[in-house]
């Protein structure tokens, strides 16, 4: 074992390569009690990008009195702009409605994200319209996006439970899921938003979609570790096929409208596991660590991934 990385012992039946979806930036910044400096979130971005991560999912471009952490969209998007020309690295953008849209058009923006719900009442939570609303929402979104030639990731939150609702059934996750891939979205991200999931849930949530016409190779996970399950779950997600994942550096982030979803599967700990499995991930785990330690610093706070911290008190 080479200092700061395990030993690889490639397993059967995982991908040989697995794309990560970084969402600290965005996801994991949008939870911080303070605002961050414009500043400090472009160099943030660019260091994960040296570290070695392909796509980085930048900013929100939603109403500022939403999320008033991201309400430097404008600002922070044109900073990135040496990273956006990069023919391998990709800064998807999250928006909400046409008028997010028509902003992340306007920056330049080629890939983004709309966010749905699996269940109501984080729909009304989140967007203050009921599931079928929301999607009626993003259908006009979508198909300006796609007539543009516009990349679009639809995320779909409580897959697995919701704090309102309790365990959340797995034909109501696969009918949004097919109405999201049927409007055009070229990837489904599938958000366990309070960590609840299993890997037999997981498994058997996955194996659903595909029965339904939902390809392997459309879907994504993201996964929250309230229950310490986050990695379990992406091993099962990955040994039925899944090769895109979400983490958020240094485990940053939760959910404004869940109150008991802690932070995102940290991408330190997630590319500790795959490095373990001979998964090439293209990612410097060093680097990586060294962002979030320089992030956590900034926010006056050590990180809340395992990995980070591991790491960190060898040195």
């Amino acid at each position: 074992m080479t200092e700061g990385l395990p030993m690889a012992v490639p397993a059967q039946g995982v991908p040989p390569r697995v794309r990560i979806h970084e969402v600290g930036a965005r996801d994991g910044l949008q939870n911080e009690k303070s605002v961050v400096p414009t500043e400090v979130k472009a160099e943030f971005i660019h260091r994960l990008a040296h570290a070695g991560l392909t796509t980085i999912e930048a900013t929100s471009f939603v109403r500022p009195e939403w999320v008033p952490q991201l309400a430097d969209a404008e600002k922070l998007f044109p900073m990135l702009a040496d990273l956006g020309g990069a023919p391998d690295i990709e800064l998807p953008v999250l928006v909400p409605n046409g008028r997010g849209l028509d902003r992340a058009r306007a920056l330049g923006a080629r890939r983004i994200a709309v966010f749905g719900s699996a269940t109501e009442s984080f729909a009304k939570a989140n967007l203050n319209r009921t599931v079928d609303e929301s999607l009626a929402m993003f259908e006009p979104v979508v198909a300006r996006a796609k007539d543009d030639r516009m990349w679009v990731r639809g995320y779909l939150s409580m897959c697995f439970g919701d704090p309102w609702e309790g365990p959340v059934p797995i034909h109501q996750v696969v009918r949004v899921a097919k109405a999201l891939r049927d409007m055009g979205c070229d990837e489904l991200s599938l958000g366990d938003t309070i960590g609840v999931a299993t890997p037999g849930h997981v498994q058997t949530l996955l194996a659903e979609l595909n029965e339904e016409g939902v390809p392997t190779d459309a879907i994504a996970v993201h996964f929250h570790d309230t229950y310490g399950q986050a990695l379990a779950n992406t091993l099962a997600a990955l040994q039925h096929g899944v090769t895109t994942v979400d983490a958020s550096a240094g485990g940053l982030g939760g959910c404004p409208y869940a109150k008991s979803a802690t932070g995102n599967l940290a991408t330190e700990d997630l590319v500790w596991m795959l490095d373990g499995l001979g998964i090439e991930t293209g990612v410097d785990l060093g680097r990586l660590v060294a962002t979030s330690d320089w992030l956590a610093e900034r926010l006056g706070r050590p990180s809340p991934s395992r990995t980070v911290r591991a790491l960190s008190h060898k040195e």
